[in-house]
């Protein structure tokens, strides 16, 4: 896992498909993330370093845009409602997802799989431990890249993504803050065209 103390300013950072990685941000500092290969999810939560239990919340988002997903100029905020990070920057055609809960062992079960399978649920608790922190839950992530078409009747659909290689969205840190990456690990759905890939990220 990478912490702040092994990336360099602009260094471009691998995270592995099915992984997760847990990141401090200073106030101000720019994470720019890049769907490499296109067509790959990544789960993304931000919690208030000082108070975990502050966390970036999407029921309190989307009634702060007053629509479903984020535009480029739009900030996220926490479950006190304050700003934690901005996306100043989205080069994709702007389809991520707040409605749908990050992928874990009872999703995959449901779907049939016997055994263990990575999950972003998982790889939030692994990547916080690794920074020495944990949380007692979940929050629904900004599922960056993800396409969750909603129809007129109130349905949604699991689509692949529509991002394409190279394109990449920039997130601004509103205060001090951990952000946690996790290259999502669905190959049941067509959530990541079936097939999980790397991603990169820097910081700036």
């Amino acid at each position: 896992m990478n912490t702040m103390t092994s990336i360099q300013p602009g260094e471009r950072i691998r995270l592995p498909a099915r992984r997760g990685v847990a990141i401090r941000l200073e106030r101000g500092q720019i994470l720019t993330l890049i769907n490499t290969h296109g067509q790959q999810v990544v789960d993304t939560w931000a919690f208030n370093p000082d108070d975990l239990r502050e966390a970036m919340s999407m029921e309190h988002s989307r009634p702060f845009w007053l629509k479903l997903n984020p535009r480029q100029g739009d900030s996220l905020v926490t479950n006190q409602r304050r700003k934690i990070l901005t996306l100043t920057e989205d080069t994709t055609p702007g389809v991520h997802d707040t409605l749908v809960a990050a992928c874990d062992p009872t999703r995959y079960r449901q779907l049939g799989v016997v055994g263990h399978h990575d999950s972003c649920n998982e790889n939030l608790f692994l990547a916080l431990d690794a920074l020495g922190l944990a949380v007692t839950e979940t929050p629904s992530p900004l599922n960056l890249f993800m396409n969750v078409p909603v129809y007129q009747d109130g349905r949604i659909e699991f689509a692949a993504p529509v991002s394409e290689a190279g394109q990449y969205v920039r997130l601004k840190a509103e205060m001090d803050v951990i952000v946690v990456l996790s290259a999502c690990p669905q190959d049941i759905t067509a959530v990541n065209g079936m097939s999980p890939q790397d991603v990169h990220y820097s910081i700036s």
